[in-house]
């Protein structure tokens, strides 16, 4: 398989799922049409094994505002790197409406635990990221030059319950909240995950107006994404778009089965959504 870099994966623990994330979690797996299904870490390497994938992004979660349950600390997924230094690259996660403390871990994670970017679901987190009381948030990640990762569209969380477990898609959508964050702070680089249907158009005028907005592509098999987005990934946006699985939601080996098999790209273009444009961003 061609060499690539997974941008978004969830760590597929009993512990995490079910003690952070609860029922939305278990939901999620329902939207997708599986049972709930849990997994070592050493299980969740043996899932990417042979299928090219060199670097992964882990990520960390914060919704104790919003959810009332205790985050998967930052720490964890450190660790995970620190064991696994040449595969596993730390995300870290604080929730906004921590404040001063959010914003204190966020230096911690990066200063001490060495986490490369922050992942963010304004859905589950209920916040506005336009909202001028997160700016002293967003002046750190942009100061420490590290990759602020957010949730767009609508959301497989409390997916087909009722009132979608309480999560808010309104929140995950691009615009105004991420063209208004990118412009305020042009060299925070902002990673758009998922295609963010049904406003995945406004997350390509994004990343085609705006050097700092990229996008991945997790959480959909390529076959299920939208004509227009492989368009522009063929085209004009194919330096902004990126690989991403969103583990253990979506296998790996079903996202790249459709990529290679369903979409029809150049293979430069094949290339950099695999891999280039990943290992650009994340420097």
């Amino acid at each position: 398989m061609p060499r690539s870099i997974d941008m978004h994966v969830h760590l597929p623990t009993r512990d995490y799922m079910q003690r952070t994330m609860g029922k939305l979690g278990d939901a999620a797996f329902g939207y997708f049409g599986k049972k709930p299904e849990y997994r070592t870490t050493q299980q969740m390497f043996q899932d990417f094994d042979g299928l090219g994938v060199e670097r992964m992004v882990v990520l960390a979660w914060d919704a104790e505002t919003t959810t009332k349950l205790p985050p998967l600390a930052n720490d964890d997924v450190a660790a995970l790197a620190k064991d696994h230094p040449d595969l596993v690259i730390p995300y870290a996660s604080v929730d906004p409406h921590k404040g001063p403390k959010a914003v204190e871990e966020a230096e911690r994670a990066i200063s001490r635990l060495e986490c490369r970017g922050f992942k963010f679901h304004a859905g589950v987190q209920k916040f506005e990221a336009n909202d001028p009381q997160f700016d002293p948030l967003w002046r750190t990640l942009e100061k420490n030059k590290v990759v602020a990762l957010f949730h767009t569209g609508t959301t497989a969380f409390g997916g087909g319950t009722p009132g979608g477990g309480g999560v808010q898609n309104s929140y995950a959508r691009p615009m105004p909240y991420l063209d208004d964050l990118a412009a305020k702070f042009p060299d925070l680089k902002v990673l758009a995950a998922h295609p963010g249907w049904p406003w995945h158009e406004e997350n390509l005028a994004l990343v085609l107006h705006k050097a700092n907005v990229f996008m991945d592509l997790s959480g959909w098999l390529p076959k299920r994404i939208p004509d227009i987005v492989w368009k522009y990934a063929n085209g004009p946006a194919q330096d902004k778009i990126l690989f991403g699985s969103d583990y253990p939601f979506m296998p790996p080996d079903r996202w790249l089965e459709s990529f290679h098999k369903d979409i029809d790209l150049k293979p430069e273009v094949r290339e950099k959504i695999l891999y280039k444009n990943a290992q650009r961003l994340l420097g």
